[in-house]
């Protein structure tokens, strides 16, 4: 029988989310108040550092919980979320219930029927690897307004690398992950910005390839600490680690576990957040 070619952007690869709706709100990080503000600033013009004119709308790609989705509220925007699980759109919808700016469209961003030119702002926070960008990427430049802001951002385990407890569970990624997936290592944060990485995060080279233009990337850093039955969940939200085998998944948890108590009972958790934008 002939392999069934796939993609990564399938819809029945997002829909795992309506599983682990309260988990992923309770474990996942939150971002950085200065990713924020970044993001802020750079909308506050329209590439000619004029004002941009009327009420501002924006658009979130895949909001998930709600993550990334008070700033803007906050900031003055309405913001319509595109979700596509119902579980985490009913989550959302309950969170949000207070500001009269919101509403949510339970739907994948590439079959959602929105209004060209109507956005100051479209971004998506570790939504947009899910959707095809030779969709998406030219979908939010026309509903965008002249002016209007991309911002894509996500965030990347950073290596610990000869940390004790860090390589003991590498060990472990090595016999019940990486042979399954046959996953290539990951970058230093030095890369973060080139193409190369671009596309392995987002999908696609340059947003300069769809017509968008003051193209800029930046990076932060956030460290906290979990216990052994917090990382576990953590890692539970990942959609590569639910799509394990049940041995393989079942087996690197318990190692997990076993090492972070063996160490002390807590782990160390590093991210970079990548934020990539750019103007219509």
């Amino acid at each position: 029988m002939k392999e069934k070619h796939t993609t990564g952007w399938e819809k029945e690869k997002r829909e795992h989310f309506n599983d682990i709706t309260e988990n992923y709100d309770k474990i996942r990080p939150n971002y950085p108040k200065e990713l924020f503000s970044d993001i802020l600033d750079y909308s506050k013009t329209n590439g000619n550092l004029q004002p941009l004119a009327g009420g501002k709308e924006a658009l979130e790609i895949g909001a998930g919980t709600g993550k990334a989705t008070t700033p803007f509220l906050e900031a003055g925007y309405n913001v319509t979320a595109v979700e596509i699980s119902y579980n985490m759109a009913d989550f959302l919808q309950n969170k949000f219930m207070n500001y009269k700016g919101f509403r949510t469209i339970v739907s994948s961003f590439e079959d959602a029927e929105l209004e060209n030119e109507k956005y100051d702002l479209i971004y998506a926070a570790s939504a947009f690897h899910w959707v095809d960008p030779n969709i998406g990427c030219p979908k939010a430049f026309n509903l965008l307004k002249e002016g209007g802001v991309f911002a894509l951002f996500r965030y990347n385990f950073i290596p610990a690398d000869g940390d004790e407890l860090y390589e003991e569970i590498q060990n472990l990624y090595e016999k019940f992950y990486r042979l399954h997936y046959k996953s290539s290592t990951r970058p230093v944060k030095d890369e973060y910005g080139s193409p190369s990485q671009i596309l392995h995060r987002f999908g696609f080279h340059d947003l300069a390839e769809f017509g968008f233009t003051g193209i800029t990337t930046n990076l932060y850093e956030k460290s906290w600490l979990l216990d052994a039955d917090e990382y576990i969940m953590l890692l539970n939200t990942l959609s590569d680690h639910r799509h394990l085998p049940d041995e393989n998944r079942t087996a690197l948890y318990e190692g997990i576990r076993k090492a972070i108590i063996k160490h002390g009972g807590k782990i160390k958790e590093s991210n970079t957040f990548q934020l990539y934008m750019g103007r219509k």
